[in-house]
Protein backbone atom coordinates (compact mmCIF):
# COMPACT_ATOMS: atom_id res chain seq x y z
CA UNK A 1 0.00 0.00 0.00
CA UNK A 2 2.94 2.69 0.82
CA UNK A 3 4.64 1.20 -2.48
CA UNK A 4 1.49 2.66 -4.12
CA UNK A 5 0.97 5.66 -2.36
CA UNK A 6 4.26 6.82 -3.21
CA UNK A 7 4.61 5.77 -6.87
CA UNK A 8 1.20 7.81 -6.99
CA UNK A 9 2.97 10.99 -5.60
CA UNK A 10 6.32 10.58 -8.16
CA UNK A 11 3.88 10.47 -10.85
CA UNK A 12 1.56 13.56 -9.42
CA UNK A 13 4.61 15.38 -8.96
CA UNK A 14 6.10 14.82 -12.64
CA UNK A 15 2.81 15.81 -14.10
CA UNK A 16 2.68 18.76 -12.38
CA UNK A 17 6.37 19.72 -12.97
CA UNK A 18 5.78 18.58 -16.86
CA UNK A 19 2.51 21.26 -16.58
CA UNK A 20 4.69 24.03 -15.30
CA UNK A 21 7.80 23.24 -17.67
CA UNK A 22 5.41 23.08 -20.49
CA UNK A 23 3.33 26.22 -19.75
CA UNK A 24 6.41 28.66 -19.85
CA UNK A 25 7.78 30.25 -22.73
CA UNK A 26 9.19 33.99 -23.15
CA UNK A 27 7.28 35.52 -20.84
CA UNK A 28 6.15 32.82 -18.47
CA UNK A 29 2.95 31.67 -18.74
CA UNK A 30 1.82 34.55 -21.27
CA UNK A 31 2.10 34.73 -25.15
CA UNK A 32 4.46 37.55 -26.38
CA UNK A 33 1.20 38.72 -28.48
CA UNK A 34 -0.43 39.29 -24.60
CA UNK A 35 2.42 41.06 -23.51
CA UNK A 36 2.28 43.43 -26.66
CA UNK A 37 -1.03 44.47 -25.54
CA UNK A 38 0.33 46.15 -22.45
CA UNK A 39 3.01 48.48 -24.76
CA UNK A 40 0.21 50.34 -26.09
CA UNK A 41 1.86 53.31 -24.61
CA UNK A 42 5.04 52.47 -27.14
CA UNK A 43 3.47 52.20 -30.26
CA UNK A 44 4.54 56.18 -30.94
CA UNK A 45 8.27 55.47 -30.11
CA UNK A 46 8.21 52.13 -31.46
CA UNK A 47 7.75 53.60 -34.90
CA UNK A 48 9.38 56.93 -35.11
CA UNK A 49 13.19 57.07 -33.40
CA UNK A 50 12.91 60.72 -32.53
CA UNK A 51 9.60 60.59 -31.10
CA UNK A 52 10.07 61.17 -26.95
CA UNK A 53 8.99 57.99 -24.66
CA UNK A 54 6.48 58.22 -22.27
CA UNK A 55 7.06 57.66 -18.89
CA UNK A 56 4.05 54.73 -19.32
CA UNK A 57 6.25 53.29 -21.98
CA UNK A 58 9.11 53.09 -19.97
CA UNK A 59 7.80 51.44 -17.03
CA UNK A 60 6.08 49.00 -19.07
CA UNK A 61 9.64 48.11 -21.29
CA UNK A 62 11.36 48.13 -17.49
CA UNK A 63 9.27 45.36 -16.32
CA UNK A 64 10.71 43.44 -19.83
CA UNK A 65 14.17 44.52 -19.35
CA UNK A 66 14.41 42.16 -16.64
CA UNK A 67 14.11 39.57 -19.33
CA UNK A 68 15.26 40.04 -22.69
CA UNK A 69 13.94 36.98 -24.11
CA UNK A 70 10.43 38.26 -23.29
CA UNK A 71 11.16 41.34 -24.56
CA UNK A 72 12.52 40.23 -27.82
CA UNK A 73 9.40 37.67 -28.52
CA UNK A 74 7.51 40.71 -27.52
CA UNK A 75 8.92 43.37 -30.14
CA UNK A 76 9.09 41.08 -32.56
CA UNK A 77 4.93 39.47 -32.09
CA UNK A 78 3.02 39.25 -34.63
CA UNK A 79 0.75 41.50 -32.36
CA UNK A 80 3.81 44.26 -32.88
CA UNK A 81 4.55 43.86 -36.52
CA UNK A 82 0.43 44.47 -36.87
CA UNK A 83 0.49 47.79 -34.79
CA UNK A 84 3.39 49.11 -37.04
CA UNK A 85 6.50 48.50 -34.39
CA UNK A 86 9.78 48.81 -36.23
CA UNK A 87 11.63 46.53 -34.28
CA UNK A 88 15.24 48.13 -34.67
CA UNK A 89 13.22 51.36 -33.36
CA UNK A 90 11.36 49.55 -30.38
CA UNK A 91 15.08 48.09 -29.36
CA UNK A 92 16.53 51.66 -28.82
CA UNK A 93 13.41 52.40 -26.37
CA UNK A 94 15.19 50.67 -23.20
CA UNK A 95 18.02 53.22 -23.97
CA UNK A 96 15.85 56.24 -24.73
CA UNK A 97 14.33 55.33 -21.18
CA UNK A 98 17.72 55.74 -19.69
CA UNK A 99 17.90 52.38 -18.02
CA UNK A 100 21.75 52.02 -16.77
CA UNK A 101 20.94 48.34 -16.42
CA UNK A 102 19.22 47.41 -19.82
CA UNK A 103 20.59 44.26 -21.51
CA UNK A 104 23.43 45.95 -23.94
CA UNK A 105 24.34 43.58 -26.96
CA UNK A 106 21.53 41.04 -26.55
CA UNK A 107 20.50 39.56 -29.88
CA UNK A 108 17.17 40.15 -30.69
CA UNK A 109 16.33 38.22 -33.90
CA UNK A 110 19.06 39.86 -36.51
CA UNK A 111 18.91 43.24 -34.02
CA UNK A 112 21.04 43.92 -31.09
CA UNK A 113 19.89 46.00 -28.33
CA UNK A 114 21.85 48.94 -28.28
Amino acid sequence: MASSMKFLFVLGLVLLIGAVVDGAGECGKSSPDNEAMKLAPCVGAAQDANASVPGGCCAQIKRFSQNPKCLCAVLLSDTAKASGVQPETALTIPKRCNFANRPIGYKCGPYTLP
